[in-house]
């Protein structure tokens, strides 16, 4: 990977230890200008090592990583001011209002004096200026930790798990938010636990585990690539359903709902599957076959125990 202006970030061979744990693990990749990079990984995988280390908290023990054709470690100083970072769990002072917090932290942090009306209006905050920060809820607590993290006017935004404790209503609305940055030209790194949000946002999407990347790619093509199994989704009352998939050897999950759900290889397993239930008197109302969501590409790609749910991968690979 060579230094090139297109990208705003480039990470060479990142390596961060701790005595003889590597929490990140010779890694490499590049985040073009413009674009939303999601990275994806279960808990203790390095993420976190990896973010702070972008930008200019913790310094990497070999590897090199360039901000804005920068590197981090020489240049510093010269980089804080062009990034902005929403940290998880993003907290400001009870009492002061929504327009004083972004005036407080434009002080603390901006050269020249910033739109902070335009700010509001960035993340749908205007009509809550007056209203002090204990008084607002969840997602608006967020909305206003990323206005704080905009008030120097960032080319590059660290979003450490946005969304994290929204509900659904609050966060599509934070993915709004990050819609219009993008279209701004903002370059955003996202960390998050919601694949259904890396899945509709992200340009590109790292996994990574145990300080690897596992795999990269835009959320369609890592979906393509590791669609080697389908999931079969039936929707039925009849307890005997399930009992039938069971014997069968699958290995299903059910629901509250009564969606039994199974994954399977080979579609001769759907024609099987579906014979064997009729066969056996049992009766479904509905039926869905698809290929697998970015969430189940995360699980297989991360969880060692994952492929064991699905009925003849293993003999398959």
């Amino acid at each position: 990977m060579t230094q090139n202006n297109k990208y705003a970030i480039e990470v060479h061979h990142l390596t961060k230890r701790y005595k003889e744990l590597s929490a990140v693990d010779n890694i490499s990749f590049a985040v073009e200008k413009g674009e939303l990079f999601a990275l994806l990984g279960p808990n203790g995988a390095g993420k976190t090592t990896t973010v702070e280390i972008l930008n200019t908290i913790r310094t990497p023990t070999s590897g090199k990583v360039m901000l804005l054709g920068m590197d981090v470690t020489e240049k510093k100083y010269d980089i804080i001011p062009r990034i902005g970072v929403l940290p998880q769990g993003f907290s400001s002072f009870d009492r002061i209002t929504v327009k004083e917090t972004l005036q407080y932290y434009s002080r603390l942090f901006c050269r020249k004096k910033p739109d902070i009306d335009g700010l509001m209006a960035l993340v749908n905050l205007k009509d809550k200026a007056a209203v002090q920060y204990k008084n607002l809820s969840g997602g608006l607590k967020q909305r206003l930790g990323i206005a704080v993290a905009l008030v120097n006017d960032p080319e590059i935004v660290f979003l450490d798990e946005p969304t994290t404790g929204l509900d659904p209503l609050a966060r599509r609305a934070m993915w709004e938010v990050l819609l219009d940055l993008k279209k701004k030209g903002k370059t955003l790194f996202l960390t998050t636990h919601y694949m259904e949000e890396a899945e509709l946002l992200a340009d590109t999407v790292a996994i990574v585990k145990k300080g690897k990347i596992t795999a990269m790619d835009s959320p369609g093509e890592l979906i393509e690539n590791n669609a080697d199994y389908l999931v079969v989704m039936l929707k039925s009352v009849d307890e005997t359903v399930f009992d039938i998939v069971k014997k069968m050897g699958f290995a299903p999950d059910h629901d509250s709902h009564g969606h039994i759900t199974v994954r399977l290889a080979h579609t001769d397993d759907v024609r099987r599957l579906l014979n064997a239930v009729r066969e056996g008197g049992a009766s479904f109302t509905g039926l869905d076959v698809r290929k697998p969501n970015l969430e189940e590409v995360f699980l297989k790609l991360t969880d060692d125990t994952f492929l064991k749910h699905v009925a003849g991968i293993e003999e398959a690979q």
